[in-house]
């Protein structure tokens, strides 16, 4: 009896959000993959789904995972932790079923597969076994900065990219050694990268950028924005060239 052969393990990033930001590489797999999986939150379509609609092959298995607990709570609390390795855990088997069963299943990514994002998990566990083939995409950094029209690095600037789940201190200590920086995962931790620029003598030079490159897009100065909530997926641009523009 013949072995099946194992299917392949697509990890496609999508871009920053704009459709029309994909790759051709991302939607020829897409248009061609068996599985199409992603990861959501709890009752809703989810970015990267919406994304890549228009590519997916209609009779496609698509493979939901939907997330047990929310980016509000901290990830180093152990109830976290435990409850996000074993959805890993099982996000990860359902994949490896199918590929298994000889069907390529194409795992969508939000901006780009190996930068942050969940897919990271998977290829962790998956790599080893089966085959896996990542396709790069536009960083949801990249996308913002171009949305403000915002040039983030000159000459020899070093671009520092910071999770603004990070201490007050350890972002102001890093910010202040920054040419230029990018602050990703703000949301409920506005109020603290804000004392952090404002301690490292930045705060006015940064910008905010919410949904960059798709519908609802918002993008101001960050001292213009008032005191609001904002969601987990913005991010918070501090442009370079500082001395280093040529006129």
């Amino acid at each position: 009896m013949t072995a099946i052969k194992s299917g392949t393990l697509f990890g496609v990033g999508l871009g920053p959000g704009d459709p029309e930001l994909m790759t051709l590489k991302a939607a020829r797999v897409l248009s061609s993959a068996h599985v199409v999986a992603h990861f959501r939150k709890c009752g809703r379509a989810g970015h990267a789904r919406t994304i890549a609609n228009a590519h997916i092959r209609g009779d496609a298995i698509e493979a939901a995972f939907e997330y047990p607990v929310t980016t509000e709570i901290d990830f180093r609390d152990e109830g976290y932790v435990s409850a996000i390795r074993d959805f890993y855990a099982a996000s990860a088997a359902s994949i490896i079923s199918h590929l298994q069963d000889g069907r390529d299943v194409a795992l969508l990514c939000e901006g780009d597969p190996f930068f942050y994002g969940s897919f990271l998990h998977m290829y962790d566990r998956i790599k080893a076994t089966h085959p896996v083939m990542v396709i790069p995409g536009i960083t949801g950094m990249s996308g913002c900065w171009t949305a403000a029209q915002a040039p983030i690095t000159y000459g020899d600037d070093v671009l520092t990219v910071l999770p603004g789940t990070l201490g007050q201190d350890a972002l102001a200590r890093r910010l202040r050694d920054a040419d230029a920086a990018v602050i990703m995962k703000v949301g409920h931790n506005l109020d603290k990268i804000k004392a952090a620029l404002r301690d490292a003598e930045r705060y006015d030079d940064a910008i905010y950028v919410e949904r960059g490159t798709m519908p609802g897009e918002r993008i101001s100065r960050l001292s213009d924005l008032g005191d609001c909530a904002v969601p987990y997926f913005s991010i918070i641009l501090l442009p370079g060239g500082r001395g280093r523009r040529i006129a």
